[in-house]
């Protein structure tokens, strides 16, 4: 079974930065794709970052130029730094691992929370 423990978030004032990583075990198919999701209060999950295990990335347009994704192949780990924080960048973050084998397999973190000061 895939598991996804998330670190890193937390309170941050605006303009601020933060880290996040989530780290995957249990994932038996090696060509998977990471990335991170988010959900605001009344809004939905939207995408922010994702990354291939042969490293193409995908950012959402809200966070390009300010958010990096990054992973380690080796730990099964990604991660995504972000600066310049904005307070609408306030959400709960989650952790997000899917593979193809024969069926599109998706798995969750639990979520982080990243609060933004303004």
């Amino acid at each position: 079974q895939v598991q996804l423990v998330e670190s890193g978030g937390g309170l941050v004032q605006a303009g601020g930065s933060l880290r996040l990583s989530c780290a995957a075990s249990g994932s038996r198919f090696s060509m998977n794709t990471m990335g991170w999701y988010r959900q605001a209060p009344g809004k939905p999950r939207e995408l922010v970052a994702a990354i291939t295990k042969g490293g193409s990335t995908n950012y959402a347009d809200s966070v390009k130029g300010r958010f990096t994704i990054s992973r380690d192949n080796a730990k099964d780990t990604v991660y995504l730094q972000m600066n310049s924080l904005k307070p609408e960048d306030t959400a709960i973050y989650y952790c997000h691992l899917s593979f193809v084998l024969g069926s599109l397999y998706n798995y969750w973190g639990q979520g982080t929370q990243v609060t933004v000061s303004s």
